[in-house]
């Protein structure tokens, strides 16, 4: 008998598919009503420090190099107060295979698709992401399907989306281009049932733990140069799982006073699964759009459980203005001869921020590049923008309203990272821990799993529980 193969059809099976593409039993991690066990469904299916090394540097993957940005150091400096402006380091991902920290994930991802089995692998991502798959695929022969939410209902694509599309093309992937809509999950699955490959999802504890090896890579080098560990570690966020890998690389490299900040480009206003303001953004990953969401609602990936849990780990969350990025994109060019992509530079307009606020002997570190292409670019990025009527000046980043304009600093001293009200965004995840599973009496056990994965205490958990007029087992 044939299977329905509707939209309702397809998403009613949804539960089942993962499991077959993943290959993992969620439901033996899980609790009675909110907790499960995270670090169990880590432990079991993730793999050791030692075997994630080997995994990635058998492909080329890891070892990269960390590197002192003493010019922007120096210009940061300009502008603090007297004793003021941490040393800036960037750990230079972009020297992986597919040119991001993704190859990490996908290293592990396509390394046990392959050990088990499995004849291709797919990824649902308009990101970095899709291209590491797709570059660990051929090497180790699988075939490669990466499905992009690229285009507005006008088949209007941006160009670091098709930038990204190429490269994936390049490595010999099937890339399949959708427009915005809920039609990406849907094909997604279909996908994943007919071809009975891998699900190389961006979520699965194979891909957070491939972050792991970033984390600890980088205290090591760090230790060996300074015989210390970093003060400050700074994340670009957005699904979460690149704050969450590194954070736990750190836990085990053992670095237990290293501050990890998230950085998002800020893209208040604009709802990212809306037709007409899709193409209203210049920056496709590493905002708001998806930094807030995934921080309030971690499971709303394509896995029952995410891995990817950044409020876990994150003892600061900022953002930056999209103008801020570009400029900060241009100065690292021009100042350190290190033309890299936004992804980044996201993390880097923030770190040269925070600098300001830190001791000149503290270290910061950026924990990421990307490459950049033709369609990465600034100028490119900027072109799209006028074309879909942003307009584009110098002023004041704070005045730069998402989709209508983009505001350059006229200055330098004008790029200053803003801090997001954390317990604020604890009190949303906790609230939609409660709605979403429908619980109207919370236990202990699920008392301790919202401390733990909020990075916070059950006190705390307790009283926004009482805010929400929920009762206590």
């Amino acid at each position: 008998m044939s299977r329905d193969m509707s939209y309702s059809g397809v998403m009613s099976r949804r539960n089942e598919i993962m499991k077959r593409a993943v290959g993992i039993d969620y439901d033996k991690f899980e609790g009675i009503g909110i907790a499960f066990d995270y670090e169990k469904m880590m432990r079991e299916t993730g793999y050791t420090l030692e075997e994630m090394k080997r995994i990635q540097g058998s492909t080329g993957v890891g070892n990269t190099p960390l590197l002192e940005l003493r010019n922007l150091t120096n210009l940061a400096r300009k502008f603090s107060d007297e004793g003021k402006g941490a040393r800036i380091f960037i750990k230079d991902e972009a020297a992986n295979p597919s040119g991001s920290f993704k190859a990490r994930r996908a290293a592990n991802a396509v390394y046990h698709a392959k050990k088990h089995g499995y004849k291709g692998v797919i990824a649902a991502t308009s990101g970095n992401y899709g291209a590491a798959v797709a570059s660990q695929a051929a090497i180790h022969g699988l075939k490669c399907i990466i499905v992009q939410e690229c285009y507005d209902s006008r088949g209007v694509g941006q160009p670091e989306i098709i930038e990204k599309a190429r490269k994936c093309e390049a490595y010999g992937a099937e890339v399949v281009q959708l427009t915005v809509g809920p039609e990406l999950f849907y094909t997604f699955l279909r996908l994943l049932e007919e071809t009975g490959y891998f699900n190389a999802s961006l979520y699965t504890p194979f891909g957070i733990a491939g972050v792991e090896t970033l984390g600890y890579e980088l205290s090591m080098e760090v230790r060996e140069r300074e015989g210390r560990d970093p003060d400050v570690v700074v994340c670009t966020n957005a699904g979460g799982g690149n704050l969450t890998g590194t954070a736990r690389g750190l836990i085990k490299a053992g670095a237990d006073n290293t501050l990890v900040v998230g950085a998002s480009v800020n893209l208040k206003g604009l709802h990212m699964a809306s037709d007409e303001q899709f193409n209203k953004k210049s920056f496709t990953t590493g905002h708001t759009g998806f930094g807030i969401p995934f921080a309030t609602w971690p499971d709303r990936s394509d896995v029952p459980r995410s891995a990817a849990r950044p409020l876990r780990y994150m003892d600061r969350y900022v953002t930056v203005n999209q103008g801020e990025v570009f400029y900060m994109t241009e100065t690292l060019a021009q100042l350190e001869g290190l033309e890299r992509g936004p992804a980044g530079n996201t993390s880097l307009a923030a770190a040269f921020s925070l600098a300001q606020e830190l001791d000149e002997e503290k270290i910061i570190i950026v924990q990421e590049t990307e490459y950049t292409g033709a369609g990465k670019h600034i100028q490119p990025q900027l072109s799209f923008a006028r074309q879909n009527g942003i307009e584009i000046k110098f002023g004041d980043p704070r005045e730069e309203i998402p989709g209508k304009t983009i505001i350059l600093p006229e200055h330098p001293r004008l790029i200053k990272a803003i801090d997001l009200d954390l317990n604020k965004i604890r009190r949303s995840y906790i609230k939609n821990c409660l709605e979403i599973n429908n619980i109207n009496k919370v236990s202990e056990e699920d008392l301790e799993f919202l401390a733990v994965d909020t990075k916070s205490d059950i006190e705390s958990v307790s009283r926004i529980i009482e805010e929400l007029n929920i009762n206590k087992l």
